[in-house]
């Protein structure tokens, strides 16, 4: 299944470009393998793979650089190097990229190459109650920040569990009847806030369940 995580490229407008790892989430290992010097997460080739970095950054004719990338016949990289999309904003990425359910970090790289990890929480209750059947993965959810102490996540663990435990609660309340699916999400919303002080290390975000059907897959 691996542990799916986006990566955001930040680019000199200030947008960015959007790539996949597959493996990326696994003890959020990206934050220390994207460097100025491994861009792509920990690679060989590193003077080919920065190069590749600094073309991407400025190109904006996305079939242009996809070729770019087949015809550099580059090794295999923690992140892929051919990107999903460019010069997106990053409200563009977390509402219509981002998927809740099955990416399970996502990873901002600033222009200096700053890394600011996210854990991913899904507000789907799929599959913690009865009367919820689906529910949307794409831009439906919340990004957490990350605490760091001598280079390890502290609590990362921890605070997973924490919502899990949370999203278990109020699906048995769903299920009695206490709340609706709408209040159900709300409550979600509200204790994160409580939980996270600084408003800067929480995004969150609700999809229009009337145009965004997405229906859970497979579980976390």
């Amino acid at each position: 299944m691996g542990h799916r995580a986006l990566v955001a490229y930040e680019r000199p407008d200030g947008s960015y470009n959007l790539h996949y790892s597959h493996w990326g989430a696994c003890n959020l290992r990206l934050k220390h393998d994207i460097t100025p010097e491994t861009p792509f997460g920990g690679d060989r080739a590193a003077e080919t793979h920065q190069l590749l970095c600094r073309t991407l950054r400025t190109s904006t004719d996305e079939q242009a650089v996809s070729r770019y990338v087949r015809e550099a016949n580059l090794l295999a990289s923690k992140v892929n190097h051919d990107p999903m999309a460019i010069g997106l904003t990053k409200d563009e990425i977390v509402t219509e990229y981002l998927d809740f359910l099955h990416h399970e970090a996502f990873f901002e790289v600033a222009q200096d190459f700053e890394v600011t990890a996210y854990r991913t929480h899904w507000f789907g209750l799929t599959y913690d109650c009865e009367t919820v059947t689906d529910a949307p993965t794409v831009g439906n959810g919340a990004l957490r920040t990350v605490r760091w102490v001598d280079g390890e996540p502290v609590g990362d663990g921890a605070t997973q569990g924490e919502f899990r435990a949370l999203k278990d609660v109020v699906g048995d309340m769903v299920d009695r009847g206490v709340f609706t699916p709408e209040q159900a999400q709300q409550y979600l919303q509200r204790k994160l806030r409580e939980w996270v002080r600084d408003r800067r290390d929480l995004i969150i975000r609700m999809a229009d369940r009337r145009t965004t059907p997405g229906r859970a897959s497979d579980s976390r």
